[in-house]
């Protein structure tokens, strides 16, 4: 039986990432772990370099075709990202 205290266990984690200050850290590395499946593989495999750093999402793509269509698309990305975090991690993407 459950006291009226008791929390969850994904409450309690999120209480402790919140507490040491490192969610968005957590949410970040979730969101580059996830780039295949919010891109998709072909394009994901075409990134050599993603990183998350002051709300900014840099990336390096090998394709210039792939660049492109990204570039086009990139406030749906940000949307993406965003709702799949439930919070803005991303207010721009930067092609190095």
């Amino acid at each position: 039986m459950r006291k009226a205290n008791d929390k969850t266990m994904k409450q309690a984690i999120e209480q402790m990432l919140n507490v040491y200050k490192i969610k968005r850290r957590f949410d970040e590395t979730a969101i580059i772990a996830a780039w295949p499946d919010i891109v998709g593989k072909p394009v994901a495999n075409r990134t050599s370099e993603i990183f998350i750093n002051n709300k900014k999402l840099f990336l390096r793509i090998e394709s210039s075709v792939v660049k492109n269509e990204l570039m086009i698309i990139r406030s749906q990305i940000m949307d993406k990202i965003n709702s799949e975090a439930g919070d803005i991690l991303v207010e721009e993407i930067i092609f190095l």
